[in-house]
């Protein structure tokens, strides 16, 4: 992960996304729209996970 992706992920969590399929996208747009703090947590997570 890197730095770029986690400013991304904090200024706009979809958009850092979005080379992990279009599932993670629509759940981290979801998040963001309910919270701006729960979509970035995903964001981060989605970005962290090792197997993708």
């Amino acid at each position: 992960m890197s730095i770029w992706r986690v400013v991304l992920s904090v200024l706009f969590p979809p958009l850092a996304v979005y080379d992990k399929g279009c599932g993670s996208i629509v759940i981290v747009l979801i998040l963001t729209l309910l919270g701006w703090i729960p979509g970035v947590i995903a964001a981060l997570i989605i970005l962290n996970n090792p197997k993708s």
